[in-house]
């Protein structure tokens, strides 16, 4: 645990301190997001805060080479992390050139693919599927490679779409990191086989480098992540999923209480990291429906996102903020302590934690009186 902790240190130092040059950067080559009628910022703000989120994750990666027990890991780890490295590159320089040109939607979607090509070619896929007995169900090659291309491209559009407010996306991404790291660290020690794993690894980089960024991107923001930011976390969370689930086997996955490793349970590798996501992919979806039926494409954008809506009934930009990070919060770790604990307890404490999340949603903008604005500060 304590290398992990220092591969999320560095992870964070290092973006945040990358942060400055990439700013630099974003001011030199015009990459600046201008207000517009569907933004909530009233100033031109600097992009480019994914080349310092990619600059962290390297520099964690080659920190946690150097570490005595993370060193000594299987080969395939450190193999694989890289691979994911060179495919977050891959989908960062699109980033770039969206942030900086403006690049259609269709060239965009295509470098999506090809980074989730890359993956599949160095064998970072999904290969099978935990069935309700406790054994596997094998994927084909094309049927993995297939499946990981939609989970990754849907991935990365789901945080690129819940990237509207100041410090959301990387807050959500981070927590959803964290939650996952528990996760894939928790099933590690329960099944008695090392704790030195590709999916642990990821995560806590990643949140890492979302901790470094927050600093910088929380409301009032110095800097955006833009595209070159928002699908390189797409990519990089969707990849710790797909690394995970070539880590165990559906017949060794086992939660520490009786019958856990039959039933619903035995499919949380592969349900949790959707549920990560789950609000920024609702948000995807909702937006798709919304505006194919409107008649417009899918990827055109308009002022209708969850966290909009949240400031239309009365929310501050940083208390909706925290409300989004509260129910990422309550979705992701929920998933995990469901996973791992059994009991009343478990229960209890997740109904009350959802009771307040939405008391928090919808009753607190209305207990300031007409005429008396909800604070700044939540």
């Amino acid at each position: 645990m304590r290398e992990y902790l220092l591969v999320f240190l560095v992870a964070a130092a290092s973006t945040y301190l990358l942060t400055v040059i990439a700013r630099e950067i974003a001011l030199r080559t015009g990459a600046v997001a201008a207000v517009r009628d569907r933004d909530v910022h009233d100033e031109p703000i600097p992009y480019l805060g994914g080349l310092a989120m990619l600059g962290g994750l390297v520099a964690a990666y080659a920190v946690a080479r150097e570490l005595p027990f993370l060193s000594r890991s299987d080969p395939f780890v450190f193999r694989d992390v890289a691979v994911v490295l060179g495919a977050g590159a891959l989908i960062c320089a699109v980033g770039v050139l969206d942030d900086i040109f403006d690049i259609d939607a269709l060239t965009k979607f295509g470098g999506q693919v090809l980074a989730a090509g890359l993956l599949v070619f160095f064998d970072v896929k999904f290969y099978f599927f935990p069935d309700s007995g406790g054994g596997q169900l094998a994927l084909d090659p094309a049927q993995g490679a297939i499946l990981t291309v939609v989970v990754v491209v849907a991935t990365v559009n789901a945080v690129n779409f819940v990237d509207g407010l100041d410090g959301l996306a990387s807050g959500v991404v981070g927590i959803g990191a964290c939650a996952f790291f528990l996760f894939c660290y928790q099933l590690s020690d329960l099944n008695g086989v090392t704790l030195a794993t590709t999916g642990a690894l990821l995560s806590a980089a990643l949140a890492g480098a979302c901790a470094g960024f927050l600093p910088h991107n929380f409301h009032p923001a110095r800097l955006f992540m833009g595209d070159s930011g928002s699908m390189l976390l797409g990519l990089v969370l969707s990849a710790s999923a797909l690394a995970l689930t070539g880590q165990f086997q559906g017949s060794a996955i086992s939660f520490g209480r009786e019958g856990a490793a039959a039933g619903w349970v035995v499919m949380l590798p592969l349900l949790l990291p959707v549920s990560l996501l789950l609000v920024p992919m609702a948000d995807l979806v909702l937006a798709v429906v919304r505006r194919t039926r409107a008649g417009r494409s899918p990827f055109a954008p308009d002022k209708q996102h969850l966290h909009h809506r949240l400031l239309e009934i009365g929310h501050s930009q940083r208390r909706a903020v925290f409300i989004m990070w509260t129910w990422a919060a309550l979705i992701g770790f929920g998933g995990v302590v469901t996973s791992l604990f059994t009991g009343p307890q478990v229960w209890i404490g997740l109904a009350v934690a959802t009771v307040l999340a939405v008391a928090l949603t919808f009753l607190l903008p209305r207990v300031s009186a007409p005429g008396h604005p909800a604070p700044e500060q939540p």
